[in-house]
């Protein structure tokens, strides 16, 4: 059983993705970040970044005590690890999904979170910086257009060749796109791609187990508070 602890983000669907996919038996906890509950102790003990997601394994493979892991790139890898699955198991393969899961987590994901952020969280415009990451993230989606159309030259259809964690890494952020100011008809080879995971059974049941959970974003005054009011004082 996997215990994880989510919020809707595009971070916690990456996860959630890969349990469908993959069929494991988990409890989903929510934990309410527009409201604070991600600097509860026990939660913290578990994801001392105070971010979702975070998991728990209780059956790790080593046989031991129940396995806490935060950051959705770790996770995404510990889960492939531990069922063999999207993950290539060649030493080529798995380091082509391995990069592109990097490039999420280093890239993809902190530009086009820059991009919301201007564009619609910021008491007030600053054009510099609405430019800049509007500029950037397209930059990326540029990349992996770039990437999936190799891919597709070679009757590929995801981007290391079979679907992966590099896809459910990058998808959920991709399914913001008109959040970033982003028009997938300016990347042909980015818009197949969507359309095939957005199509698979386990990203509709993903999707639906946010819906479920909360159907809006948190946007009032006291979540942004809480969510763009911290500094190195809240971690003391």
């Amino acid at each position: 059983m996997i215990d994880l602890y989510y919020w809707t983000t595009p971070n916690g669907h990456k996860i959630t993705m890969f349990l469908e996919e993959a069929g494991l038996p988990c409890r989903i906890l929510p934990i309410n970040i527009g409201r604070g509950e991600q600097f509860a102790t026990e939660f913290l003990r578990i994801a001392p970044n105070n971010r979702i997601p975070a998991i728990v394994d209780h059956a790790p493979a080593d046989g031991g005590d129940p396995l806490s892991i935060f950051e959705s790139g770790a996770i995404l890898q510990y889960l492939a690890d531990k069922t063999g699955q999207f993950i290539p198991q060649d030493l080529r393969g798995r380091n082509l999904a391995l990069q592109w899961l990097y490039w999420q987590m280093g890239g993809l994901g902190p530009m086009a979170g820059q991009t919301h952020h201007f564009t619609q969280a910021a008491p007030e415009p600053v054009p510099y910086a609405i430019e800049r990451y509007v500029k950037e993230t397209a930059r990326l989606y540029a990349v992996l257009n770039k990437q999936l159309g190799e891919m597709e030259q070679q009757g590929l259809d995801y981007i290391a060749g079979a679907y992966s964690i590099a896809d459910m890494a990058c998808y959920p952020w991709i399914f913001s796109h008109q959040r970033q100011r982003q028009k997938l008809e300016d990347f042909p080879h980015v818009a197949n791609w969507f359309e095939r995971i957005r199509s698979r059974p386990a990203t509709v049941r993903a999707y639906a187990r946010a819906a479920a959970i909360s159907n809006a974003p948190v946007v009032d005054e006291a979540a942004k508070r809480i969510l763009l009011g911290q500094d190195a004082a809240t971690v003391r």
